[in-house]
């Protein structure tokens, strides 16, 4: 068997057509819909960017115990596993930086062979000393964002790091189109803010924004209504389906690769994201701070399986991230590993039947999130409560010798065999958090708008997210913090 990863950062579920119609241009992504399975109730885990991979790579809910973080010693990973017991050939092609700071490490060099295309968001690459030429923008934009602009002509796509991560992959399938056993993951961070691409994309949105300011990374906070009207939305959002129907484009020419080859007969494909962006909905920008809507967190997934029942067909089981690695080792039959939470989604590709009844989601330190596919349930920490940050890979501290001082080092992680660093910090709610839990029916109110109140459902919750916390192996602190004890 061969298998392909495809992930796609911050890809908004509400803006595929595959999942609803909408204005936005994703033939290819459709057409990968059209050939696989595609799963209606799948859920984040961890967010964002690094906690979701770490669930992807090992199969385990990392939020509750620790935030950004790196490989850990005692993480039993994706790739690895699939080396050792399956002797795998892994290649990992991305553009994604993340992977390449401190608290970040650890997740490529399990590859046998990987690629880091340069160049995206803040990506400290082209040295310049000089300043950059900046135009009076509103927004998150950085100097080396700029310096790195300013190497590209931004009109030619294959200037773009997402084109070149898929030219990559492109030619690694020409090169082992004929070879058994390998698994590729192809990486890119597009349709990641910043939203740039060149203009012929954003022109098929006709897109009138007069420049009276350069806008296409908004910060991250509630809208500035004062500085940012309907039509500054709008723009974003135009930027945004631009920049998503430019890696749309070359997901394209890389399935029109495996057409050429005939690739589809033995690969088997999964695409996905970490997360999803608020583009303005909900009076917010990005992610992190605010509550954690399902427009956040429920998220796509496309599965194709040579020969499965349900190609082309819709899957309702309630899904998540952590189901990603069980899901790859059944494809190359590895046997799963001791610490894996997740479960595979092989027998849904046949079959659509009961998976999980139910599934947490959500930042360390912040609210815990349930869903069953229908509820969803928010549960805030008591005010100034305490959750602890675990590590036996301290890296990308801050010299803070207060912080330091009070650190702990002992063995407080079931799963790990090795002392961990212990580190309390204070808990946080969202922004604008009354303190009071959150229960919302998203078939009623999709968008989350009206609370719930119904007493048996909320304890049933309640409940439900005390169980899932013991089997996920939740530090002690979470049920203090959450008032679960």
């Amino acid at each position: 068997m061969k298998t392909i990863i495809i992930l796609m950062d911050s890809l908004n579920r509400h803006y595929l057509n595959c999942y609803g119609e909408t204005w936005v241009q994703t033939p290819n992504i459709d057409r990968l819909a059209e050939r696989g399975a595609v799963f209606d109730k799948h859920f984040a885990g961890s967010l964002p960017c690094m906690p979701a991979r770490r669930d992807i790579f090992t199969s385990r809910l990392n939020f509750l115990e620790t935030p950004w973080s790196p490989l850990q010693p005692f993480d039993e990973c994706l790739v690895r596993e699939l080396r050792k017991q399956c002797s795998t050939y892994c290649h990992m092609i991305t553009d994604h930086f993340h992977y390449f700071e401190w608290n970040g490490m650890g997740y490529h060099t399990g590859f046998n062979t990987w690629e880091f295309i340069r160049g995206q968001e803040g990506d400290h690459w082209h040295p310049r000393v000089q300043d950059p030429v900046i135009p009076v923008y509103r927004g998150k934009n950085r100097r080396q964002d700029w310096v790195n602009r300013s190497a590209m002509n931004l009109e030619r796509e294959e200037d773009y790091p997402t084109p070149k991560s898929f030219m990559r992959a492109i030619d690694f399938l020409r090169h082992n189109h004929d070879q058994d056993n390998w698994h590729l993951h192809v990486e890119v961070f597009d349709p990641h803010e910043p939203f740039i691409c060149p203009q012929k994309y954003v022109d098929m949105y006709e897109d009138t924004w007069d420049d009276r300011y350069h806008f296409d990374w908004p910060s991250y906070g509630p809208v500035d209504h004062d500085h940012e009207g309907e039509d500054a939305i709008q723009h974003i959002r135009k930027c945004y389906a631009g920049t998503l129907t430019m890696a749309d484009s070359w997901l394209g020419k890389l399935m029109d690769t495996m057409d050429e080859l005939d690739l589809w007969k033995d690969t088997a494909v999964i695409l996905t994201t970490d997360h999803g962006h608020l583009l303005g909905e909900n009076g917010y920008w990005a992610k992190n701070y605010m509550f954690d809507y399902a427009k956040l967190a429920h998220i796509p997934l496309i599965v194709y399986s040579p020969h499965a029942a349900n190609n082309g067909k819709r899957v309702n089981a309630l899904t998540t991230t952590i189901d990603l690695m069980p899901t790859v080792m059944e494809f190359h039959r590895a046997v799963p590993t001791r610490m894996e939470q997740g479960k595979s989604l092989v027998h849904l590709l046949n079959d659509d039947q009961c998976h999980h009844d139910a599934v947490l989601y959500g930042y360390f330190g912040k609210d815990i999130n349930l869903t069953d596919g229908r509820y969803t349930y928010c549960l805030q920490p008591i005010e100034g409560s305490i959750v602890h940050h675990h590590t036996a890979m301290p890296v990308g501290f801050r010299s803070d010798p207060e912080r330091f001082a009070n650190v702990e080092v002992g063995n407080f992680l079931k799963q790990s065999p090795l002392p961990v660093y212990r580190f309390s910090e204070t808990s946080r709610r969202h922004h604008n958090a009354t303190g009071s839990p959150l229960l919302y029916d998203l078939i009623k109110d999709p968008e989350q708008q009206f609370p719930i109140c119904d007493q048996e459902l909320e304890e049933t919750m309640r409940s439900k997210m005390k169980e899932l916390l013991m089997r996920y192996d939740a530090p002690a602190s979470q049920y203090v913090r959450m008032g679960l004890l």
